[in-house]
């Protein structure tokens, strides 16, 4: 990949890609960072994790978590009010959790992809 100049508000192209894959999933189901990745044939976690941190704010982001489902530390409960609105299935934190925060419930919440949104015009 060269180093192009592009302008200051532009997204770099996977990083658009990432946020377009967020755009993808409907409201109350989840894809983790692993799976946008394999959707795209591309990077792994940690890259769809990156580009969601500096560029997801526009996005759902909220719907691509963790794999184990714990929510974003620092918006647990931003994520935890998005989640309850959209009927997210959640686990409830066991009592000796910290914070009592539930977690997203991975097993129902899981979004494969499955009935694919086409190309929007």
């Amino acid at each position: 990949m060269s180093e192009e100049s592009h302008p200051a508000d532009a997204l770099p192209e996977y990083a658009e890609r990432v946020l377009e894959v967020a755009d993808l999933i409907p409201p109350g189901r989840v894809m983790t960072y692993g799976d946008v990745a394999e959707w795209l044939g591309e990077g792994g976690p940690r890259q769809v994790g990156r580009a969601m941190a500096l560029y997801g704010g526009a996005v759902a982001w909220w719907r691509v978590v963790r794999s184990d489902g714990v929510l974003l530390p620092g918006h647990e409960l931003r994520a935890l009010d998005r989640y309850r609105v959209e009927g997210t299935p959640l686990r409830e934190a066991s009592r000796t959790a910290e914070g009592h925060v539930p977690r997203v419930d991975m097993r129902r919440a899981r979004w494969d992809g499955g009935g694919r949104v086409e190309e929007r015009p």
